[in-house]
């Protein structure tokens, strides 16, 4: 990881993508350019944020589908703690739902993954200028255009936007099929506190047991279908002392 640069001429940029393919083409392409400097990587949400929240880059290239935590509660979270910086989703998804979930968590430009490389810079460039960019079709979509008022702002009537952020990451590794044990070693809080976190949740979703939990995180966008897996025992009671 570079040091963020001084020169408030050169645009600093990490990246978040867990396919290292991506990460190194996107690298490659970026630091071709002399305005353009590449200060972190991230395979993971929860990596990403933090990597952010420590380097305060001027923009954020951030995949939808992350593990860990998805691209839109990371993009929320960096909206609140990182508001500097400005975020591009980079995408397989297509369809209009998931840019308008984009822009509503606080992203200010959404490209597809067949967009070429002078698109990529171009839309960085853009929205490290306080302007949006959309990729086609959706910069004349009327669905997404109608909603772009509301960009950053959550309907009370989602019972997801009532839970926290600690909320979101348990759920997202609970999803994934990761037990409390792991879940509390990947975010430094004991195991009866991620079952406390996750049955808080849990509860808020309406959700019963892990079969509902991974087909609501599907649904949801937060992982992929596939990904989440059931687990294979329950946890047991912990007597861990680490607390959030």
């Amino acid at each position: 990881m570079q040091p963020p640069s001084n020169d408030p001429g050169i645009i600093t940029v990490v990246l978040a993508d867990d396919h290292r393919v991506v990460q190194q083409g996107l690298r490659a392409l970026l630091e071709a350019e002399p305005d353009i400097r590449v200060i972190g990587e991230a395979g993971d949400g929860i990596e990403a944020a933090e990597l952010v929240e420590r380097t305060n880059p001027s923009v954020l290239l951030l995949d939808i589908m992350l593990p860990g935590l998805s691209g839109i509660d990371v993009a929320r979270r960096v909206t609140k703690r990182s508001p500097r910086t400005k975020i591009v989703m980079l995408s397989m998804q297509t369809d209009e739902e998931h840019v308008v979930a984009a822009l509503r968590s606080g992203a200010s430009g959404y490209l597809t993954k067949r967009s070429s490389g002078a698109e990529i810079l171009l839309a960085i460039r853009e929205v490290r200028a306080g302007r949006r960019y959309l990729s086609a079709p959706f910069a004349t979509s009327a669905a997404v255009a109608s909603d772009q008022a509301g960009a950053g702002q959550f309907s009370g009537a989602d019972p997801y936007e009532t839970l926290t952020n600690r909320e979101r990451e348990v759920l997202h590794l609970a999803a994934e099929g990761h037990s409390n044990a792991e879940i509390g070693e990947r975010l430094k809080i004991s195991p009866r506190t991620v079952e406390t976190h996750r049955a808080k949740a849990t509860h808020k979703l309406g959700l019963r047991g892990q079969t509902d939990l991974v087909l609501y995180a599907v649904k949801r966008g937060l992982i992929t279908e596939g990904r989440g897996r059931p687990r294979k025992i329950a946890d047991g009671p912990s007597t861990g002392q680490r607390q959030t």
